[in-house]
């Protein structure tokens, strides 16, 4: 049995309260992982053409203000 089998059993067995404890901390581990790459991407201008698009989009009033306005 390799590392992972391990874990995934030893995650099967836990208590439910354990359990969600486990789910809670791997959800903040990911999103902290997400936001950094996301941060490392912007630096790197991978994300400039999201900003051109919207620009773009913006201008011909493809585009609508959140929340919409009443």
């Amino acid at each position: 049995m390799d590392r992972v089998e391990e874990i995934e059993t030893a995650i099967t067995s836990l208590p439910p309260d354990d359990y969600r404890r486990l789910v809670d901390w791997f959800r903040t581990r990911e999103q902290a992982r997400w936001d950094e790459q996301m941060d490392q991407d912007s630096v790197a201008g991978k994300l400039d053409f999201l900003f051109r698009e919207a620009g773009n989009e913006s201008e011909q009033r493809l585009v609508q203000g959140w929340p919409p306005s009443k």
